[in-house]
């Protein structure tokens, strides 16, 4: 008996020995994602201006396509359950044709300094905005700030003058952001990768080498979507210059037993395993909150993940696929309660304007193929098989948890993967895209986040 008890404790001593992760960075990924073999010539680093222009041929291109749609009757009584209702459809596309105003949203786009530069052989796009003005004695803090899929830089055009100028805006100015928000290559105005692999660390290498080269050492992130995971990397390569990560979704791919133990038995003993109420009433039951939902909600990504090229031909032939595509996720991704309405709750959290530029961005670019590859390039080989998932971010960290986000992660989940969250936040509102719907709640989040690294220049002590 007592032989049994020591091989016991023996083999839990070797297993924690054994998966004890040490702490190392992620290797930088200079890749070269251009046409052909990459030149023998040094990269050209020259960044220059970029507006976003369309033709009259592109908006008749446009108009006739959808003067020619061919659309579906819904289901009775099937409101978005089914996806988007074409009846509520018909609605976006008599708007989009006869009172969607594209030359005022280009010039709306274009308030912004927007810039181009070649790095890794292809043309990053980004735009780049400086405070109007500073006090005296004060710097401006260089925060990054990255999209997802189906979004792009335009999500941020609402919370850009809060974190810019948030005196103007009723909030503390102790704090000022220099804000650069990059379309990630394949989404919007930044060029496509022309070659297999382009992942999120690929990304990741990417935004970093554009920061360095605007000349900025040490910066923040901040990401949703493909951006958590973008800015997440970028924390794992270049921990020293990143002072610290904010991230409004912080999924966790590397599940272990403690995960799923809290899965189970975390309803019933929910400080066993470090969650909150709030945990709890937004994880179960697990089965209908998690699993089902997530069942529910991934078809898309599985279809992305495999054959991308495949739908992507159709949504690249036909604007109103592609806004019925885009749309069905702004509205099920906001509230899923929203299934419930026949015009999918779009206009309760945005307007059809912004909707509809977002949209129009996928389409004048014609980046609906490649922003879909991105998720075959990251899921090809497997959740929880890449080097990243396997490492920790000792970067401070801060979450902002909004209530309707499609998987909830609490923060005894989180700070497994974030091991230095010195934030951790329960909003009372939004969801998915939440720079877009809560471009205020998110703004004083980052603002409160900040302003706690600063204090305690917590990003001095993460070695």
């Amino acid at each position: 008996m007592l032989l049994e008890v020591f091989l016991v404790l023996g083999t839990v001593i070797i297993y924690f020995l054994l998966s004890k992760k040490k702490e190392e960075t992620l290797p930088f990924k200079d890749g070269w994602w251009g046409k052909g073999p990459k030149p023998d010539t040094e990269e050209d680093r020259t960044i220059w201006p970029f507006k976003v222009e369309t033709t009259e041929g592109e908006l008749s291109d446009l108009f006739r396509r959808l003067d020619q749609a061919r659309l579906t009757e819904p289901l009775e009584n099937s409101c978005f359950h089914y996806g988007t209702n074409s009846v509520y459809l018909r609605k976006v596309v008599s708007y989009w044709k006869n009172e969607f105003n594209w030359k005022k949203q280009v010039e709306i786009l274009n308030k912004y300094p927007q810039f181009k530069t070649k790095i890794q052989g292809i043309d990053i796009h980004f735009v780049h905005v400086k405070p109007p003005c500073l006090p005296e004695g004060q710097s401006a803090k260089p925060l990054l700030m990255v999209h997802g899929w189906p979004g792009s830089f335009y999500e941020f055009y609402k919370i850009i003058p809060l974190l810019t100028d948030p005196a103007s805006h009723g909030l503390s100015d102790e704090h000022i952001f220099e804000v650069i928000c990059p379309s990630i290559p394949g989404y919007g105005f930044s060029e496509a990768p022309h070659k297999k692999d382009f992942n999120s660390v690929s990304a990741a290498s990417v935004f970093y080498e554009l920061m360095l080269r605007l000349g900025f050492n040490e910066f923040y992130a901040q990401g949703g979507d493909w951006g958590w995971l973008i800015c997440t990397n970028l924390a794992q390569i270049a921990p020293t210059h990143m002072k610290g990560l904010h991230l409004n979704l912080a999924s966790v791919t590397n599940m272990g037993f403690t995960h799923l133990l809290s899965i189970l038995l975390g309803c019933y003993l929910p400080r066993l395993f470090g969650f909150q109420d709030e945990d709890v009433r937004r994880m179960f039951p697990f089965l209908k909150k998690g699993l089902y939902r997530i069942l529910l909600e991934s078809g898309y990504a599985h279809i992305q993940a495999t054959k991308p090229d495949t739908v992507g031909c159709g949504l690249n032939d036909s604007p109103v696929g592609l806004a019925a595509y885009i749309l069905e996720k702004f509205s099920t991704w906001t509230d899923p309660e929203f299934q419930n309405l026949e015009d999918g709750g779009l206009e309760r959290k945005f307007n059809l304007d912004d909707l509809l530029t977002n949209i129009m961005i996928y389409w004048v670019s014609g980046c609906i193929v490649s922003s879909m590859r991105f998720y075959k390039e990251n899921l090809k080989k497997g959740i929880g098989a890449q080097k990243h998932e396997r490492l920790t971010v000792q970067v401070p960290t801060g979450i902002a948890s909004f209530p309707n986000e499609v998987m909830h992660t609490p923060q005894a989940w989180a700070q497994k993967k974030y091991t230095n969250i010195v934030s951790f936040h329960f909003m009372p509102r939004g969801g998915h895209f939440a720079a877009l719907e809560e471009p205020e709640l998110l703004a004083e989040d980052i603002l409160q986040f900040v302003g706690k690294v600063e204090k305690e220049q917590l990003w001095r002590k993460k070695e």
